[in-house]
């Protein structure tokens, strides 16, 4: 049984932001945390999702994948968010279940816990910083401990955003490369070493 727990918590419409929470599961797996890798659910008309093909596929593949829950927020000792950008802000499906969290977050049950997010975005320069920046808002008001990438990796002089990792889909048609895997997995693995220190410490405290 490992010592740490992390939900990765995602929304993703295409795929993109689906390659990264994969990722991220599987870098804090090997890092040696017990890892849930969660979807939030899609809140789209079905009209809309058919509408386009890549949306289409992409929810037909990831069907059976569980849904996020509080259990798995509560779960957690490490929470890994990751959404589009939606006009500079994460996409409508994450935000509508952060903002389910009241019961925990009015229970205490979120603080303390050790939180980091990543994004994708159609465009260069079309919210990426933005949109993890406002994930952040939620976690400082739950008394999350954030844990950015920074640049305290070589990957990140390459990948080039210190607030998280995050990707260009060119409006959907390039899927995250392996400049943009192994920077959301070095940041994955940062957050779990993070959260492991700040688990033994509390305890020992």
């Amino acid at each position: 049984m490992s010592d740490l727990k992390t939900a990765v918590v995602y929304y993703s419409a295409t795929g993109s932001v689906h390659a990264m929470a994969q990722a991220a599961a599987e870098a804090a797996e090997d890092a040696g945390s017990e890892v849930r890798l969660r979807k939030v659910r899609e809140l789209a008309p079905e009209e809309a999702i058919a509408s386009n093909q890549g949306w289409a596929s992409h929810a037909k593949q990831t069907q059976d994948l569980p849904e996020a829950t509080l259990d798995d927020l509560e779960w957690a000792d490490l929470l890994i968010f990751g959404a589009p950008t939606r006009f500079g802000m994460p996409a409508a499906q994450l935000k509508q279940f952060l903002d389910t969290t009241g019961p925990l977050w009015g229970a205490g049950k979120l603080v303390n816990k050790v939180a980091t997010s990543f994004t994708s975005a159609a465009t260069a320069h079309g919210g990426q910083e933005t949109t993890i920046t406002a994930l952040n808002n939620t976690f400082y008001h739950w008394g999350c401990v954030i844990v950015p990438p920074g640049y305290a990796d070589p990957i990140q002089f390459q990948a080039g955003n210190p607030y998280g990792a995050s990707h260009v889909s060119n409006n959907g048609q390039v899927p995250p490369g392996q400049v943009e895997l192994d920077a959301i997995s070095f940041q994955a693995r940062r957050a779990v070493g993070i959260a492991r220190a700040l688990k033994v410490g509390l305890a020992s405290a």
